[in-house]
């Protein structure tokens, strides 16, 4: 089974987190931001991830270090869960309307970093937190998973919609990448990372 489990403890927050890749989709999360939770939720989903999160932050400074850190164990967990990643298609793509918002999500779970994220129709605030959050947990995530993400919200109005069909492409495209799709490593380095 592709499953792991992440603990961190710091100053801003404390997370136990647990994923199973090849799961049913169900999520247990309480991050104290009710609009993480929803979307976490969704992404578990989408991915087909079964996934718990239990995260206690410093949410009287704002929602920034929670989303950060449950992004970074999000991430954590993946990689561990995925180890030399053999088997797997590797890459996925998905777009996801959702009423007037379009997203798109590209991913490619190549052992290399990097985060491309355009965000412009998004509103400056979503659920009362400023926008930047969300890209601060797809760049933890992206870090530490060790995966290329490309994710476009290509237009929209509604802050809740966009990141929604967001997260709902992200899911889809994690889905495809971690399936099984080949025999051995897939890259012509015999390696990912």
């Amino acid at each position: 089974m592709r499953r792991a489990v992440v603990n961190r403890t710091t100053r801003e927050t404390s997370i136990e987190l647990e994923l199973v890749l090849d799961g049913q989709g169900t999520a247990e999360v309480s991050t104290g931001v009710g609009f993480a939770d929803h979307m976490l939720t969704l992404l578990a989903f989408w991915s087909g991830f079964d996934l718990k999160v239990f995260c206690k932050g410093d949410l009287h400074v704002d929602a920034h270090h929670t989303l950060e850190d449950v992004g970074l164990c999000l991430g954590q967990a993946m990689a561990d869960a995925l180890g030399d990643k053999a088997g797997i298609t590797r890459v996925g793509f998905a777009r996801f309307p959702l009423d007037e918002a379009l997203s798109e999500a590209v991913v490619d779970l190549s052992g290399r970093a990097y985060l491309v994220y355009e965000d412009d129709p998004l509103p400056a605030q979503v659920a009362g937190e400023e926008k930047d959050v969300w890209r601060e947990f797809f760049k933890s995530l992206a870090g530490k998973a060790h995966m290329n993400l490309h994710l476009r919200m290509l237009y929209g109005k509604n802050g809740h919609h966009l990141l929604e069909s967001a997260f709902k492409a992200l899911g889809v495209a994690l889905r495809q990448a971690c399936a099984p799709g080949r025999a051995g490593v897939p890259s012509t380095k015999g390696s990912l990372g």
